[in-house]
């Protein structure tokens, strides 16, 4: 099939590669030019694993292209949304600008009988919105709503092999002519016996916004515990072990810690609020908020424990930050608990020296203020203390004997609970981490 993609920023770049090495022919529409430039030359605007790679293939493959054009387009018989949907300034809610321009502007080169399909995170009721105005714009053109479920690391798998298809369609024959033509974009998938969900657009729409709800109420919870064992004298981590046994609660995002950052989970539940309160629903969500406070305190928390650590006070201490991207296996420092942290800790008088094995170019242009370094190693000369507060493999496997022969002062605090506890302790470490029991 001819496909277009509309907006090829991490979403969409990851989405038309993955659709061209499906079999389909694709172009990506991005207007930002050197962006455009970036992806046709076959290199990647972002650190994503394996997606260079994928991308390299496409492009040779001949069945991919980037143009910043987007009369390039026309004639496409699926046109994907990808465009971000960022938090407004000052505001909750979700600013759609992106998503309205790239619609309308696709407006004038659609035809009728092709496909407009949404990926992007919308406040429920936006589909509908936008079907009215392609539909009265473009009789004969259909939209669906056709979530993406996204793991940064994780994105080529998550695209080529999702563990679920969310299509949502109109009712009567538009949504029969929309289904099939997502069945035959995603064949392969459907064939391999993908899950599917085949709803309305309202339930469509509210899949991302739930699940990550979900997956950050959960990390909230584990870590209002991590709260609790700190006052109490239980562990955190024994505890969430014990608790994860239960197949009802599972074991995977009760790791107690920093808490959750990036471009999506923050943004998302606060948009899910203020959606909520547009609805006249909003009393159905204001758990939300202090799973958002309780994430917020983590960072709070850590500097609080630094400074505890650091025998009460932070000025002239040198402290060694490693990890700075919002996740391992990412450069994404949108709203990073690591770089939070960091910024508090040399407002209090700390010297700071970060490192990340992806982000370092990033912080550079967006927190000129730190001093940013290459290694663990440097970061951690003479240090007072070291902070391990996004989980990368290079840190998770650091030496905490050889480690130890570079800082001032062996003491470190694990923000992700990723350390072997006993094997630096064995080594003469401090050990510290948020809701466990100092050593």
């Amino acid at each position: 099939m001819r496909i277009s993609v509309i907006g090829c920023g991490y979403l969409g770049a990851v989405h038309a590669a993955s659709m061209a090495e499906l079999g389909h022919d694709v172009v990506g529409i991005e207007v930002d030019v050197p962006k455009a430039q970036l992806l046709s030359a076959g290199k990647a605007p972002f650190h994503e694993p394996g997606f260079e790679e994928l991308l390299g293939r496409s492009l040779a493959s001949g069945r991919l292209r980037f143009s910043p054009d987007m009369a390039e387009a026309a004639g496409s018989a699926v046109h994907f949304v990808c465009v971000g949907t960022p938090q407004k300034r000052g505001e909750y809610a979700a600013d759609l600008r992106y998503v309205e321009a790239a619609t309308e502007s696709l407006l004038q080169v659609l035809q009728p009988g092709e496909l407009v399909v949404g990926k992007s995170t919308v406040p429920v009721g936006t589909a509908a919105r936008l079907a009215e105005l392609v539909s009265g714009k473009v009789p004969g053109a259909i939209l669906a709503w056709n979530p993406e479920f996204l793991r940064e690391g994780f994105a080529v798998q998550d695209t080529l092999h999702p563990d679920r298809l969310v299509y949502g369609i109109p009712a009567g024959p538009d949504g029969d002519t929309a289904q099939a033509t997502l069945d035959e974009v995603y064949a392969s998938i459907v064939d391999a016996g993908t899950p599917q969900v085949v709803t309305d657009y309202a339930t469509a729409e509210m899949v991302k916004t739930a699940a990550n709800s979900f997956l950050a109420t959960k990390i909230s919870f584990i870590n209002a515990m991590a709260e609790l064992c700190e006052a109490t004298g239980a562990d955190v981590k024994q505890l969430a072990d014990a608790i994860g046994h239960d197949d009802r609660i599972g074991r995977k995002f009760l790791n107690a810690g920093l808490g959750f950052g990036g471009g999506c989970l923050p943004k998302d539940i606060r948009a899910f609020m203020a959606r909520a309160g547009e609805l006249g629903a909003d009393q159905a969500l204001t758990f939300l908020r202090e799973v958002d406070n309780i994430n917020m305190r983590r960072r709070i928390r850590m500097v609080d424990l630094a400074r505890e650590v650091c025998d009460g006070s932070l000025v002239g201490k040198r402290i060694a930050v490693l990890g700075a991207a919002f996740k391992p296996d990412s450069d994404d420092i949108r709203d990073s608990p690591a770089l939070n942290v960091a910024a508090q800790l040399q407002l209090q008088g700390a010297s700071v020296q970060v490192t990340d094995p992806a982000a370092n170019e990033n912080i550079k242009r967006s927190w000129p203020q730190l001093l940013v370094v290459d290694s663990a190693e440097e970061a951690a000369e003479r240090a007072d203390a070291v902070l391990l507060l996004t989980e990368w493999k290079q840190f998770r496997e650091l030496d905490p004997v050889a480690f130890g022969q570079i800082v001032a002062k062996k003491r470190v605090l694990d923000g992700r609970q990723a350390l072997d506890r006993d094997a630096w302790e064995a080594a003469g470490w401090s050990y510290r981490a948020l809701g466990r029991r100092a050593g």
